[in-house]
């Protein structure tokens, strides 16, 4: 078990460490997309702790949603230029895994960004993580996936790049839209399944698992009908943030994979699109661990949860053909497939691919 980010999850947690912050460097680069961040505030409480404390920073606000290598080279290039030492991505998780991206390439400034996919030498500037959706788990997993254009996929890095701080504050999903929040906490719950679902879960992973999936289960009926209620936000992140401890443990899986080909031949949003294939995941494995699963999140059978995903997802129509391009790219792709506990060949990859469709129609 490796979970080496210090994590503070609370009110006002970015002004309550100030100090904390302030001390990985005298200059931050502030990573983030263009708009959520300064509408949450999320924004200007790293900017107003910075300045309690006498640091400068840079502000790259270019982050896309599915951000692609390129945007993660032009971090970089802003942050050497401007003379920041250290990072801080604040965001969901394309913001956080760009900043994780820049705050690696900024160390080796002599390298371009085919060093990304080449293993080797992980170390990178200091890094602070500031997360506003309950989701990716990012502030506290070594992964950043990025978009690589050339190739058309969304790939991780080849680099373990963790941060050191974490800060974690539910007021920042109050401004979002319910949308988002549904599409995030969906993302929280399919990293449970994965991790929990794995060759490679220990005693540990599972005691992140177990916790997030209770914390996930108990704060579900806000993902239909809304809330306003600070507790809830607050769970919801810390929901997300377990799920991510378990995957920084074990990865993902096939579910993930699948879901980069609705991702991007689709523009369906992340969670929405790993969701899509995870109750075909839970079909195909041992019966125990998938009502272990969903008797722990609060769902009484493998339907329950469909119709809850249909509920706040509604009907995705997905063509047959991208669909059978995924399962044979899944096929393909022993990153996936080695963590899965249990035989997959053609058939039972298609049984889980089209079990949403399937189910739909």
């Amino acid at each position: 078990m490796y979970v080496p980010v210090r994590v503070y999850s609370e009110e006002n947690a970015v002004l309550n460490h100030s100090h904390e912050l302030a001390v990985f460097g005298r200059k931050a680069l502030i990573v983030t997309g263009k708009v959520s961040s300064r509408k949450n505030g999320s924004l200007d409480d790293v900017i107003s702790a910075l300045k309690m404390h006498g640091r400068e920073f840079t502000v790259f606000d270019k982050t896309e949603e599915n951000p692609c290598v390129g945007t993660a080279v032009m971090c970089a290039r802003q942050g050497i230029e401007e003379g920041a030492d250290f990072v801080i991505g604040v965001g969901g998780g394309s913001p956080l895994d760009t900043a994780k991206a820049a705050a690696f390439l900024m160390k080796h400034p002599k390298n371009g960004k085919e060093l990304l996919y080449q293993t080797g030498d992980d170390s990178h500037f200091p890094l602070v993580l500031v997360p506003t959706t309950c989701g990716t788990g990012s502030e506290v997993t070594q992964y950043s996936v990025l978009l690589r254009e050339e190739l058309k996929v969304k790939k991780s890095i080849l680099h373990s790049v963790f941060a050191g701080l974490a800060l974690i504050d539910g007021r920042y999903l109050k401004s979002a839209p319910l949308t988002i929040i549904r599409n995030t906490a969906l993302d929280s719950f399919c990293h449970l399944v994965e991790s929990r679902i794995n060759k490679r879960a220990d005693s540990y992973s599972r005691m992140f698992v177990d916790s997030g999936l209770l914390l996930w289960g108990k704060n579900r009926s806000a993902l239909e009908s809304g809330t306003d209620d600070p507790a809830v936000y607050q769970s919801l992140m810390d929901a997300s943030a377990m799920a991510g401890m378990a995957i920084a443990q074990t990865s993902t899986t096939v579910p993930h994979g699948l879901s980069y080909y609705l991702t991007i031949n689709m523009g369906i949003p992340h969670g929405k699109a790993v969701g899509y294939f995870i109750a075909g995941y839970l079909s195909a494995a041992h019966e125990s661990e998938r009502e272990y699963i969903l008797k722990k999140a609060g769902f009484s059978s493998l339907d329950d949860f469909q119709e809850f995903y249909l509920r706040i997802c509604g009907k995705t129509e997905v063509s047959r053909e991208l669909l059978s391009a995924a399962s044979e790219g899944m096929l393909k792709n022993p990153q996936k497939l080695s963590p899965v506990p249990f035989e997959i060949d053609r058939d039972v990859m298609e049984k889980m691919v089209f079990f949403t469709s399937n189910h739909i129609n």
